[in-house]
């Protein structure tokens, strides 16, 4: 420790050499810092895991660009499918081009009756292909069975037409893996159309009231059960989220310059992430009022702490004024203190940070189901280092601040009451 404090410049030295004059203050307050950073960072990276799974899960869930009718999400359809996308080839042709984009899929949005012959009850559905669930990824929570099979494929056996159930409403129905419901909707043209399917596999979104009520099943199918060919949206899914915007922009540009018989509008998945947002939002608020009471923290503990300081070397101040220092030289030895206190806080509070984030990575610790979900979640956080420099920056700036109004008063001591305070 010794030939390592050697190395310091020598006011850095002098300002340690302060610091230890009472070690067990000092460690105090390195201790307050420490904590304050750790709960900052820690709490912050909390938050960009959370913003991070629930951005991933939205995009993965609606696409990251959805290509539609223009109002189609603020306007109900007098018919199914009325506001729809027609003869799509060329528009999936025009995405697929760029790099950016993982798959285009096609979607239908429906609803009508389920029945199980006995029992009925309201659906909401949607027309997929297979693909569909590549796009979802980990964010599918499939029950029992499997997902539909490629309609094209040889395993398809179009005398059973396939669907995918949402565990309560399976449930509900007391239908599983292998039974035959049958679905009635109105077509495309007013009139009542009813196919039996077979169920394929149950599948839960997380969300009861999503689940007691959902349901996928072929697009192919859907357009047969509304006699349309129509398809509801179109939606994009990229390898990277990041890029939404990018190709947002390119896009619109894109099918401006396309000659064709109907306008399309894209939306972004942020303008279709209600939760995503309210959470976001909630969020921010929490952390913002978490910052400023620790901030608070900080700022009182290094206040008293060098407030006590400034006190116990009163004589000290006095001693050097009369030597010819000036106000400003001791104001900057204190800010020097502060400032140590402060760095060596936050580069500790950075490092339990960074313990918790890889702790969290091997044991596995689950967090409780949030509000209107049945599922909990693996709890971990984010190390971000810009998140730590903010934090740092915050806390230094507090620290300096608590020093400067302390020491501003102590050097304002007329010299002769200073050189006899006892």
């Amino acid at each position: 420790m010794g030939k390592l404090i050697s190395l310091l410049p020598y006011s850095l030295r002098l300002a340690w050499l302060n610091l230890l004059r009472n070690g067990r203050r000092s460690a105090l307050s390195i201790l307050i810092i420490t904590i304050a950073v750790f709960a900052l960072t820690s709490a912050g990276g909390f938050g960009l895991y959370t913003y991070d799974s629930l951005k991933e899960s939205t995009a993965r869930d609606t696409g990251h660009l959805t290509l539609s009718q223009p109002g189609y999400f603020e306007s109900d359809e007098e018919m199914p499918l009325s506001n729809g996308l027609s003869d799509t080839s060329e528009l999936i042709r025009t995405m697929m081009k760029y790099d950016e984009v993982r798959g285009v899929q096609p979607r239908i949005d429906f609803t009508g009756l389920i029945s199980n012959g006995v029992k009925s009850t309201i659906f909401m559905g949607t027309g997929v292909n297979d693909r569909e669930f590549d796009m979802k990824g980990p964010f599918l929570d499939m029950r029992t069975g499997k997902t539909l099979t490629d309609i094209t494929s040889s395993r398809y056996d179009a005398m059973e037409p396939e669907i995918m159930l949402g565990v309560d409403l399976a449930k509900n129905l007391n239908v599983s893996v292998g039974d035959w419901i049958t679905l009635l909707a109105t077509t495309s043209e007013g009139a009542l159309n009813a196919f039996d399917f077979k169920v394929h596999g149950t599948y839960s979104t997380g969300v009861p009231e999503l689940d007691k009520r959902q349901l996928y099943i072929h697009i192919d199918s859907v357009q047969e059960l509304l006699l349309s060919e129509k398809v509801s949206t179109l939606s994009v899914f990229l390898f990277d989220t990041e890029k939404t915007a990018e190709l947002h922009q390119r896009l619109d540009q894109e099918l401006e310059a396309m000659s064709l018989d109907y306008d399309v509008e894209i939306t972004p998945w942020q303008e279709r992430a209600f939760f995503y947002n309210k959470v976001k939002d909630l969020y921010d608020l929490i952390f913002g009022v978490m910052g400023f009471v620790m901030g608070l923290v900080v700022f009182v503990a290094l206040f008293n702490t060098m407030t006590m300081s400034v006190t116990e070397r009163t004589r000290e101040i006095g001693t050097l004024s009369a030597l010819g220092s000036y106000p400003n030289e001791i104001i900057y030895s204190f800010l020097r203190e502060a400032g140590l206190l402060a760095v060596i806080g936050v580069v500790l509070g950075a490092v339990m940070t960074a313990l918790m984030t890889i702790l969290l990575l091997v044991v596995d610790v689950q967090m409780p189901p949030p509000p209107g979900r049945t599922d909990g979640y693996p709890l971990n956080i984010y190390f971000s280092f810009e998140l730590v420099a903010y934090a740092g920056v915050g806390v230094v700036c507090i620290c300096l601040l608590a020093a400067y109004l302390s020491a501003k008063k102590g050097v304002k001591k007329p010299i002769t009451e200073a050189l006899i305070y006892v």
